[in-house]
């Protein structure tokens, strides 16, 4: 797993130096998108209760700010393997009493949710069976950590075929949404109507 995820580190520590703490650092293309994808993955949150959450792949943390915005009593954990990431998002967040951030890729206990964000889309160099079997990997482990329920998004397969990159992963939503369905939960939705090259699922349990 390491030497899958190394070169990944690398590329996204190479972003947010290059572009700082904005979409792009993050290797988003904008602040519209990057809140669309917040909205499409808080689903899975209850927003009538206190909860815990952890933010697999936080970069600098801008799913804190959302979150810090539209939800009153919650506990946050942003988990990255770029460690460059994880300082930029210290410094951005002192004063979050309720926010903490830790390198690697899983809390060192169970939380109500977890949530990630772009982290199966840049597969560089590694081939699709070992990308898959990452991405059904980091499932097993995002579903035995999460009390409540989780929620991920990936790059689609429905893309436009010209508009495609050889170092991005496109997923089977279909595969992804029967997996869950069968491993995870009965209560799982599929969300690919909201104007982007992508899906997220959201298990509930």
């Amino acid at each position: 797993m390491d030497n899958l995820l190394s070169p990944v580190a690398s590329y996204y520590t190479d972003k947010i130096k290059e572009f700082g703490p904005q979409p792009k650092g993050v290797d988003w293309n904008g602040e519209d998108g990057q809140l669309l994808r917040f909205e499409q993955l808080c689903r899975v949150l209850d927003p009538e209760a206190a909860f815990s959450v952890v933010d697999v792949g936080c970069g600098y943390g801008a799913l804190l700010d959302f979150l810090q915005e539209r939800y009153r009593d919650f506990q946050y954990l942003g988990i990255d393997i770029s460690e460059t990431m994880i300082e930029t998002a210290r410094d951005l967040h002192k004063a979050a009493a309720h926010a903490h951030f830790l390198s690697g890729t899983e809390p060192e206990s169970p939380v109500d949710f977890a949530v990630a964000s772009g982290i199966f889309n840049v597969r560089l160099g590694s081939d699709e069976p070992n990308w898959k079997a990452y991405i059904r990997d980091t499932l097993q482990r995002m579903h035995a950590f999460s009390k409540r329920g989780f929620a991920f998004n990936c790059l689609t397969s429905y893309s436009d075929a010209d508009r495609m990159r050889a170092d991005l992963h496109y997923a089977d939503p279909c595969e992804l949404f029967d997996l869950c369905k069968r491993e995870f939960s009965r209560n799982v939705a599929l969300f690919h109507d909201y104007g982007l090259y992508e899906f997220t699922i959201v298990v509930r349990k």
